[in-house]
């Protein structure tokens, strides 16, 4: 069994996978371990597995015996992704305090049948019930959780994606509205709905990129391209896959408008990150975007909706005005938002109070 230094406060934090994945929440984990060390906290981080959120029978138990090994009465820290289908987790909970940390609840990813997502509601419901404290990532997924996993108010602590300074976008610098949506190529990004409402702009002159790993959902990625093809649009849209960060500020700054067509979000780290640069932004009214994107900085429009997303869209392309007034909004709101430090002191709060 492992110890961690008696001067020190410390945390077992498991992850599903390789905590470098190029997503959002991964990119989240990353972070906030990241801002706890430097809080003093030791954080000893766990690959329990990449098979999450369908684990087979070995990668379980697998799993399982990793949480097991953590020092009794040291807090885990458990990536969502992998706690809402290990109900059995909870029996460890008498030796140990267990955290859930929410991204999203399980059933609300797109392309799942009815049955997977039933599953995935039980399932996350029984491992919540166990969790001596949840922390999610917006208010949206707090009260989803409250109202819909039995989960009391006061063991949830919403603990925002954290922001870091960064410049302003200039925009481009020609005739061609630049374009850009950044996010992993799976069904709950909607890249297909912004394809379907892209073909009713063909008459305007826009150019978009997409930014995002492509190897989670090679089907999803696949229909992609397909899509692009289909519609005539190979040479006004570039699929980039999974880019550094470096160079995803490069695309924010080269940019006039960010969208995403997104079916759900439990927060949108993409969303804030375009409002700092002062991106006005497009995108739905699902999810936490609501909260993350304030109303004068960009323009929602229904999930599922290509003719209100389209709309939208020609709105702002053929509207420079408006495009500054909105990018104005959201530097404005950005300063509003809380820097990843603020996040990992609200984490550790979170933690501090299950002892």
């Amino acid at each position: 069994m492992r110890a961690f230094p008696s001067n020190e406060r410390h945390l077992a934090f498991a992850v599903p996978g390789d905590l470098c994945t190029p997503t959002g929440g991964y990119r989240y984990d990353r972070r906030i371990i990241q801002e706890l060390q430097q809080l003093g906290w030791h954080v000893d981080v766990d690959n329990i597995g990449d098979s999450f959120p369908f684990p087979g029978i070995a990668q379980r138990a697998t799993a399982l015996a990793i949480l097991s090994a953590v020092p009794a009465g040291c807090p885990i820290v458990v990536d969502g992704l992998a706690f809402g289908v290990l109900p059995e987790a909870g029996a460890l909970r008498s030796r140990t305090p267990l955290i859930a940390l929410v991204h999203q609840p399980l059933a609300l990813h797109s392309g799942l049948d009815t049955r997977q997502a039933d599953a995935f509601r039980d399932s996350e419901r029984v491992a919540l019930a166990a969790a001596a404290h949840v922390v999610v990532t917006s208010e949206a997924t707090a009260r989803i959780l409250i109202a819909d996993y039995d989960v009391p108010a006061h063991r949830v602590s919403v603990v925002r994606p954290g922001n870091d300074p960064v410049p302003a976008a200039p925009g481009s610098n020609d005739d061609v509205v630049r374009l850009l949506s950044i996010g992993s190529v799976v069904p709950d990004k909607g890249y297909d709905l912004l394809i379907a409402a892209l073909i009713a702009l063909a008459d305007l002159p826009w150019r978009l990129t997409i930014a995002g790993d492509r190897t989670r959902d090679p089907v999803a990625a696949a229909q992609l391209d397909a899509d692009i093809q289909a519609c005539g649009l190979g040479d006004r849209v570039t699929v980039l896959g999974a880019v550094p960060v470096e160079r995803i500020i490069e695309l924010y700054l080269a940019s006039d408008i960010f969208v995403l067509a997104s079916r759900f979000e439990g927060y949108g780290m993409a969303l804030a990150e375009a409002i700092g640069h002062g991106l006005p932004v497009v995108s739905t009214r699902v999810g936490a975007i609501p909260d993350t994107v304030p109303a004068e900085a960009g323009l929602l429009v229904p999930p599922d909706d290509t003719i209100a997303l389209a709309h939208a869209l020609r709105r702002l392309i053929g509207d420079p005005p408006e495009r500054r007034r909105l990018a104005t909004n959201a530097r404005a709101a950005a300063a509003q938002l809380p820097t990843w430090q603020d996040s990992a002191r609200l984490f550790a709060a979170a933690i501090e109070t299950i002892g």
